[in-house]
């Protein structure tokens, strides 16, 4: 869907040093994935997205959208993506309805009021539909926004900040359009700081600070700055236990803290067993067994501060 190589922006500022905002990207996005893009404020997501959607041009390096290359078929781009800005405009003094309706015009949707209904009734605001947008909440017209970059059923979909400042009903209502929309095979390019929200919806995570970090799924991020570390947690911790479970194939560390044993293992699935058959054969009284996980915004604050 997406492939880009050595993608850069930069901007020329009267009197100062030209600032980078994109340096040499390359990325490649799957069909059918929701993408994280995430990064601190200033880092170039915004600009990406708006090279990516064909709004401005790069300075230099290339990329493809849906088949259509970067600079050369930039009308072609826009026809077949969708957008939602952090900030989307609408025309205050127009109905929910009729915003709708001029978009379905622009994009050339064949039956524009099937689709304005369809799409109003999916994000709740069907019985909206003819109250001035003006006077909608700052949730109303996300979902709005968000309904109107539907409207013409695009395969690809930039989501820029889509459940900021919502309240927790209605950024629940966009999580799980979210998870819908994956469902029905398109493919979502997401910016988003809410790293909670990022490690339930995304398939992988860019990190990314005018240059690219790390790329990978949630998972093995965690993985690669972590490991795997499970919690044994005992009745009382009995002298020699941590060195027992240490000599273990494939054992990294054992750590007793407490009542706890804090084990490395490469792969708890298969290690696990012969942990427990230690512990139990030196006499511990085994409680239950936990996988520490660590959060995305741990594997975030790691990469992002050390970059």
């Amino acid at each position: 869907m997406i492939h880009t190589q050595n993608l850069t922006r930069v901007f020329k500022r009267k009197g100062e040093a030209p600032l980078i905002a994109v340096d040499t990207l390359s990325i490649d996005v799957r069909r059918g994935e929701v993408f994280g893009f995430l990064g601190p404020n200033g880092a170039g997501k915004t600009t990406t997205i708006r090279m990516l959607a064909a709004l401005i041009g790069p300075t230099r390096g290339t990329a493809t959208v849906n088949g259509h290359m970067l600079g050369e078929d930039a009308a072609a781009i826009r026809r077949s993506i969708g957008i939602l800005t952090e900030t989307p405009g609408m025309y205050d003094t127009l109905s929910a309805a009729h915003n709708l309706h001029i978009f379905a015009q622009l994009y050339g949707v064949p039956e524009p009021e099937k689709q304005v209904e369809k799409y109003l009734r999916m994000l709740g605001l069907w019985e909206r539909r003819e109250d001035e947008v003006g006077g909608f909440s700052k949730g109303m017209r996300q979902k709005l926004a968000l309904a109107r970059a539907l409207l013409h059923e695009p395969d690809l979909l930039f989501l820029d900040e889509p459940t900021s400042g919502l309240d927790p009903e209605a950024a629940r209502l966009v999580r799980d359009f979210i998870e819908e929309l994956r469902g029905q095979g398109r493919t979502i390019f997401l910016c988003t700081h809410n790293l909670d929200e990022a490690d339930r919806l995304c398939d992988r995570i860019a990190l990314f600070r005018t240059r690219l970090l790390v790329l990978d799924t949630p998972a093995n991020l965690r993985r690669q700055l972590f490991g795997r570390q499970v919690v044994f947690h005992l009745r009382a911790m009995l002298p020699g236990l941590a060195e027992t479970v240490a000599a273990l194939p494939g054992v990294q560390e054992a750590t007793a803290i407490d009542h706890k044993l804090l084990v490395h293992v490469d792969d708890p699935e298969t290690q696990n067993p012969a942990i427990i058959r230690a512990l139990i054969a030196a006499g511990a009284d085994l409680q239950f067994v936990g996988e520490l996980r660590y959060s995305l915004e741990d594997v975030y604050l790691q990469f992002v501060q050390s970059s």
